[in-house]
């Protein structure tokens, strides 16, 4: 594979900015309900993500208050502070997007692409790629509603019949937005088949505000594919970076300097892994912290080892996802990783 130097994608001419925001390089950690919470978002960031968007939230869950959506309005040591909300009304979008600001957020990202039924039932997320007067209403009132930079989330369309992306980020850019993130699929694909990169150029061509590509964006050879093939101004990761936060950064650091980064050796997988750990228990409390927590932790293990097929910690991986005790889990995070067998896993350690 080409470098990002060869293919013309690195050492971008201008920053990519958003409003008056410019970020220190070219890709992104994707909102990712159940995933991306404040503890990830601050562990990637510091590793070199040039931003990070947290868990989508409702307009509703801003207005109950409740516990789970606080947590995700938490922005503390994330930079910078981004807050995706969801909506139908203009008036609870404009709530949400206040309340979003007052929370802390440096911009405003708005939910136009999630596919999930919960979500489209309410017709909200993707849903709204079938209503784009509703879409632009939408995005006024979040515009009219705050002070920062606001952006859209959106995917090609509602299903292969109706690829409206470019229409969707005309009107988004018309009604105030200053950045649009494309999902490279169709509400209906869910997350099945492949991305198409290259039906992001619809959206790139239609809207002088910069577009980044999003969809199975797994390193660096994606990255740089992905800006090729849809000429979009920056990438956002999203499922690959489950066990491996330091990706994004990897990405940001080639798409910058066309050099890859060294992995993480084992023992610093270990730190980060605990470093999660930690933070969700510090914020959810012992018992839903590392329920949350496990996924992770399944997730970290997996990247490093696979399924550990053969591998002596097998033991240790399945007591890691299912332990009661957080001393526990700290523990054979500790055996798994640091009493392995580098060499024959390419990894450092």
């Amino acid at each position: 594979m080409a470098t990002a130097k060869k293919l013309g994608v690195g050492f971008a001419p201008s920053p990519l900015g958003i409003g008056g925001i410019t970020l220190t390089g070219r890709a992104l950690l994707a909102p990712m309900a159940g995933v991306t919470d404040p503890t990830m978002r601050r562990i990637a960031s510091r590793l070199g993500a040039s931003a990070t968007v947290s868990e989508m939230v409702t307009a509703a869950g801003v207005a109950r208050g409740d516990r789970e959506t606080a947590m995700r309005l938490e922005c503390a040591g994330v930079e910078p502070r981004v807050i995706q909300i969801a909506a139908r009304e203009p008036a609870e979008m404009a709530a949400a997007a206040r309340s979003a600001e007052s929370s802390g957020a440096d911009w405003i990202d708005i939910n136009m692409g999630c596919p999930c039924k919960r979500v489209t039932g309410g017709l909200a997320g993707a849903a709204l790629m079938r209503d784009l007067d509703q879409a632009a209403r939408l995005i006024s009132a979040a515009r009219e509603a705050i002070c920062v930079p606001l952006s859209v989330k959106m995917r090609l369309g509602w299903d292969d019949a109706t690829r409206n992306v470019a229409e969707l980020a005309r009107r988004a850019e018309a009604e105030g937005a200053a950045m649009i993130t494309v999902h490279g699929r169709t509400r209906q694909q869910l997350y099945a088949g492949r991305a198409d990169w290259r039906a992001i150029a619809a959206a790139k061509a239609a809207v002088r505000i910069p577009v980044v590509a999003n969809g199975d964006c797994a390193g660096e050879d994606d990255a740089v594919e992905m800006l090729e093939h849809s000429g979009a101004d920056g990438v956002m990761i999203g499922r690959a970076a489950m066990g491996q936060p330091w990706i994004v950064g990897d990405i940001a650091h080639f798409l910058q300097t066309g050099e890859r980064r060294a992995p993480p050796t084992l023992a610093q997988r270990a730190e980060i892994a605990r470093e999660h750990l930690e933070g969700l228990l510090a914020s959810m409390g012992a018992s839903a912290g590392l329920r949350h927590a496990r996924k992770h932790l399944a997730a970290y293990v997996d990247r490093s080892f696979g399924r550990l097929a053969g591998h002596a910690a097998t033991d240790a991986r399945h007591a890691l996802v299912t332990t009661q005790s957080p001393d526990e889990a700290a523990r054979l995070i500790e055996l798994i990783f640091l009493t392995a067998q580098p060499a024959e896993q390419g990894i450092a350690a």
